[in-house]
C-alpha cells in the first residue's frame, strides 16, 4: 500500500523536516513512530524541506508498507506516538504512484509579520516581530513584480542542488489585520529560502530601503545583494500542496 498523510507541526523544537546526522528533524520523529507501528524500516517520502524553525501546517508526505493497519487508522496510531507539537490528521490510501514532492504541482506559503514597537511573549515563534513601521501600498506595489515566471536565483540562499532557479509565482498577496502583515504566496515551487528572502524584500520595500518601482529590475538582475534580507523562519507556515 502506498499511504498518504497529512501533517500539522509547529517547527519551533526541530531542525526541518529532512532527517539529519546530528539534529533531531520531524522527519526522523515520523520514522521512528513507522517502524513501531508496522515493524518495517519506513522513511517517509516528504513534500519538500522545511527549514529549522519553519511550521506547518498541512504539509504532505507518504511512505509504501505491507501493513496490516487499515490506512484511515494510521493517524490515529501515529498520533498516539508523535509528539504534541507533531499532528497527523489524516490518512489514506492513494496510487502507487503517487509521490508527495515528485507529484506536488504547486505550494502555498504564509508568512506573519508582527509590526508594532513592542514584541508579544504568545507569538514569538509564530512571527516575525519588526518595530519599525511598514507601509502597505508600498509592500502590495513591489509584490506585483513577483507574479509570474521568473528566474529566481536573486532570491535564493547558496547550497540548493536543483536544476533550474526559474519559477512560477501565480499569486502574492500582502494583507494587514491589525499589527499582522500576512505575506500569501503560491507558486509551483521554491528556491532554498525563497519565500523567506521575497519577505525580506517587501519588509525593505516597505520601510523604505528599497523603491518598489525597481523591483522588477532586481529580479530581473539576479543579484542576490540587490534583494533584501532573509526573513527570519519563525514566521513562516507552509499552508498548503497542491496535487492533480
Amino acid at each position: 500500500m502506498n499511504i498518504k498523510l497529512n501533517l500539522k507541526y509547529d517547527g519551533t523544537a526541530y531542525h526541518g523536516w529532512q532527517i539529519q546526522k546530528n539534529a533531531v528533524t520531524v522527519q526522523e520523529i515520523l520514522k521512528n513512530a513507522l517502524v513501531k507501528i508496522t515493524g518495517e524500516n519506513i522513511t517517509p517520502i516528504g513534500c519538500g524541506r522545511t527549514d529549522t524553525g519553519v511550521h506547518a501546517e498541512n504539509y504532505v508526505c507518504n511512505f509504501h508498507t505491507s501493513s496490516s493497519v487499515p490506512p484511515d487508522r494510521f493517524s490515529y496510531a501515529l498520533n498516539a506516538l508523535l509528539p504534541n507539537d507533531i499532528v497527523c490528521f489524516n490518512s489514506e490510501a492513494v496510487s502507487d504512484s503517487f509521490h508527495a514532492k515528485n507529484s506536488a504541482v504547486k505550494k502555498r506559503y504564509v508568512y506573519r509579520i508582527l509590526c508594532r514597537e513592542f514584541p508579544d511573549a504568545f507569538l514569538c515563534r509564530y512571527a516575525w516581530h519588526f518595530k519599525y513601521p511598514l507601509n502597505l501600498d508600498k509592500m502590495q506595489n513591489a509584490s506585483n513584480a513577483f507574479i509570474g515566471e521568473h528566474d529566481f536565483i536573486g532570491f535564493a540562499s547558496s547550497g540548493f542542488t536543483v536544476k533550474t532557479t526559474t519559477r512560477t509565482i501565480y499569486s502574492l498577496d500582502v494583507t494587514r489585520e491589525n499589527d499582522i502583515i500576512t505575506i500569501d504566496v503560491t507558486g509551483n515551487g521554491f528556491l532554498y529560502n525563497m519565500v523567506r528572502i521575497i519577505t525580506g524584500t517587501l519588509v525593505f520595500a516597505g520601510c523604505g530601503k528599497i523603491n518598489p518601482d525597481d523591483m522588477t529590475d532586481i529580479i530581473a538582475s539576479s543579484d542576490r545583494r540587490r534583494a533584501g534580507i532573509t526573513a527570519p523562519p519563525q514566521g513562516l507556515f507552509l499552508r498548503e500542496v497542491y496535487y492533480d
